[in-house]
């Protein structure tokens, strides 16, 4: 009997939920049946020209994600992470130019799965992009492996034009350890100079950074990938050149540790084929450029006919740039008579045998040579000037000022 009052009991108090469930419906009633729990996608299904760099998330409304997988149209599988409650999930690496990805996910919620549902979309495809290296004046790649002057100019260099400098430069960053104040200098469209305002200390490191890709620098000219990179100072190698005593000072960390004599640009000028051509050693801060042993001296790559009067060209050894446009501290034994007291040179810095090697081996990129009281025209900012330029014309160079 016992039994039965039970059941009795369990089939009226059913009838009663069922009567209260199905009383929920009635109109007017104050409780409606909880959405059902959803997965999201975003970018939406069949988005199109989404910047790679945009937000790609994976969410669910309920429960827990338990599946995501992004794959691009090739089947290569993208990283991603889920947040620590597994409700959002995200690429942990960047997405690519002119694809198209597929986003597969499942969750989990009290009432059971879902999913799994699909989703796709896919990012632009830039008309051109461009990439950025960081170089010295010279060409040299700037990287830890190699030691650097205190006058080193940092050329980022993009491997198009740039028709939004401000953009570009925007994107562009140095740091340095001490920190130290300097700006952007546009040599070109293609070229931004970055030097601080004062000489580095030595030991001082540098870190460049372009973070351009993804990034519209104009024209439909996108950044092709990130580019990072830093570098050391070494010691302060700064020589003086004065024309009224023809003779080159050598400084390290300010200490003055070689004095060798020169002869320089014998000035004038003579006119071939309607273009004027100058054989002044200009005045200036030049930086060292690059060096090589030897070097083949060929008058007629800067306009100078080998065969006319002046003309020449021939192997010379130990020979440091200074300049684009060709200036040279190198050996030339039969310049020593004058070396110290006569210039005869066409603008570069004739030394001895002994003394162009010691200079070239002592050598870094970077390094500062100052040539004063010479004649002829300023050295110019294309020419390897770029400390030649006073701080304050330096800054309008800025494409942000």
């Amino acid at each position: 009997m016992a039994g039965r009052r039970f059941l009795a009991g369990f089939a009226a108090g059913l009838a009663l939920f069922v009567a209260a469930c199905s009383g929920s419906s009635e109109p007017g009633s104050d409780s409606t049946d909880p959405p059902a729990a959803t997965i999201s996608v975003e970018p939406a299904a069949g988005a199109t020209e989404i910047d790679p760099l945009s937000p790609v998330r994976v969410t669910t409304s309920d429960g827990k994600l338990t599946s995501v997988t992004m794959t691009n149209e090739q089947g290569r599988a993208v990283e991603g992470v889920f947040t620590p409650d597994q409700t959002a999930w995200k690429p942990s690496e960047p997405l690519g130019y002119g694809r198209t990805y597929t986003v597969v996910a499942e969750a989990l919620t009290v009432t059971g799965p879902i999913g799994p549902i699909t989703s796709s979309f896919s990012t632009l495809a830039p008309n051109n992009q461009t990439k950025v290296y960081f170089r010295t004046t010279g060409g040299e790649a700037l990287s830890s492996s190699g030691s650097f002057g205190v006058g080193t100019v940092v050329v980022a260099h993009f491997d198009e034009d740039v028709p939004d400098r401000a953009t570009a430069e925007r994107h562009l960053s140095v740091t340095t350890d001490p920190p130290v104040t300097g700006s952007w200098y546009w040599l070109d469209n293609r070229n931004a100079h970055w030097r601080p305002q004062n000489y580095y200390t030595p030991g001082t490191t540098v870190t460049l950074a372009a973070d351009i890709y993804g990034k519209d620098l104009g024209g439909g000219l996108y950044g092709q990938e990130d580019t990072r990179t830093s570098f050391t100072i070494g010691p302060a190698h700064v020589s003086i050149v004065d024309d009224n005593d023809k003779q080159v000072q050598v400084f390290e960390n300010g200490t003055l540790i070689r004095t060798m004599p020169t002869s320089m640009g014998r000035g004038g000028s003579e006119v071939v084929a309607g273009k004027t051509i100058t054989f002044w050693t200009q005045p200036g801060v030049y930086t060292v450029m690059d060096k090589a042993n030897p070097v083949i001296m060929d008058s007629s790559t800067y306009g100078l006919p080998v065969n006319s009067r002046l003309g020449y060209k021939e192997t010379i050894g130990w020979a440091t740039r200074i300049s684009t446009d060709g200036i040279y501290l190198h050996q030339l034994d039969d310049t020593i008579w004058a070396q110290g007291n006569t210039n005869v040179s066409h603008g570069c810095l004739n030394l001895s045998g002994e003394n162009a090697r010691w200079f070239y081996n002592f050598s870094q990129p970077g390094d500062v040579v100052e040539i004063r009281n010479t004649g002829g025209a300023p050295l110019e900012v294309w020419q390897n000037g770029d400390w030649s330029v006073p701080w304050e014309q330096w800054q309008t160079g800025s494409a942000l000022r």
